[in-house]
């Protein structure tokens, strides 16, 4: 069977990151705003979500600015669908997944601690997944 069966347009590739990050942050943020019910909230609380958020937003701001640059240098039109991360982004995302499970399921983070970080985290991530379909949308129309 042919590689070229799992490649798409390289422009798609965007598409498929925005979605994945979307998803990702979604569902970060979700433990976040549940943990937020469980616990007496704060005022400090919220200003951490917002300091979190905009840590991680600056840094994922600065990979989507990266990984589009990247995929739109490509010079084949088509790249097997995987390509929207590179080996770099694939390690660190499995990183940060594993850990982040894996020190919640151990009952090592307080829901206290998970609340305002998960939020800000699944926000920054999230806001990623948006710049990536922006920038699908941008390119597209560009590229017509």
């Amino acid at each position: 069977m042919s590689d070229k069966i799992y490649c798409i347009k390289k422009l798609t590739l965007l598409l498929i990151a925005g979605i994945i990050w979307l998803i990702a942050g979604f569902n970060v943020a979700r433990l976040g705003i549940l943990s937020y019910q469980l616990i007496e909230r704060s005022w400090y609380l919220y200003l951490l979500s917002v300091i979190i958020f905009l840590l991680f937003g600056t840094m994922f701001y600065k990979m989507s600015v990266k990984h589009t640059k990247r995929i739109m240098g490509y010079e084949e039109e088509y790249r097997p669908f995987w390509n929207f991360f590179d080996l770099k982004a694939y390690i660190i995302m499995a990183v940060m997944m594993g850990g982040g499970i894996g020190l919640r399921a151990a009952g090592i983070f307080p829901d206290v601690f998970v609340a305002f970080f998960y939020t800000g985290l699944g926000c920054a991530l999230a806001l990623a997944g948006v710049l990536f379909c922006i920038n699908f949308f941008r390119f597209h129309s560009i590229c017509k």
